[in-house]
């Protein structure tokens, strides 16, 4: 177990652990069903359970708007509270806050997998911490996709919470599937142009 005041575990050593994110897309994958997305009810926490703490089921609410129903110890150490039921954005600081829901509904809605590099903010008492996450589309129990999981990698300590993220860069992986989508709410607008030479969005060719 983890402790929320370091963010360290029992034997000192942090967060980060070899494979967490490869670990979860292997399982994800093998639950597939040629080219359909993974269902929920075939997930068995058992066979998370080298990333179980650092992983998390969203819910899609909203356009653009997911929030998390079940998430690992790992969250509530970042955030220094439980995080169940709060929004996703929770973890991100302004500009990747207001980016995030334009990524959000490409997951659920191409549907794609999305990849964040991370960088939280730095103090006097908030020592350097940045992340991976990966999220990764799934279906609910009326077949559409309005869930996704995910897993996050930490380097660093978190240190005092709460611990905000920025996003570096971001990638998208596009999906063949015949995976509906939820509901016919109208797209979100485009997001605004990065600044020249610093490439926030790529797509990731399967």
């Amino acid at each position: 177990m983890t402790s929320g005041k370091s963010g360290r575990t029992s034997d000192g050593s942090d967060h980060r652990g070899p494979g967490r994110i490869a670990g979860l897309r292997a399982y994800w994958e093998a639950l597939r069903s040629g080219d359909h997305l993974p269902r929920r009810d075939r997930v068995d926490p058992r066979g998370l359970a080298d990333a179980l703490e650092h992983s998390f089921l969203i819910e899609r609410i909203a356009p653009g708007i997911a929030r998390f129903r079940i998430a690992g110890t790992a969250y509530n150490d970042l955030m220094g509270m439980d995080v169940r039921g709060m929004p996703l954005s929770c973890l991100f600081l302004g500009a990747s806050r207001d980016r995030l829901p334009l990524d959000l509904e490409r997951v659920f809605r191409a549907p794609s997998i999305l990849t964040l590099d991370l960088r939280a903010e730095v103090g006097l008492i908030r020592s350097g911490l940045t992340g991976r996450m990966q999220i990764l589309p799934m279906l609910d129990q009326d077949g559409a996709a309005t869930l996704a999981i995910g897993c996050l990698d930490l380097t660093g300590t978190i240190g005092r919470a709460p611990r905000r993220f920025e996003v570096t860069q971001a990638a998208l992986e596009p999906l063949t599937t015949t995976t509906p989508v939820q509901d016919s709410t109208p797209a979100l607008p485009q997001p605004p142009r990065a600044k020249p030479g610093v490439p926030y969005l790529r797509l990731v060719k399967a």
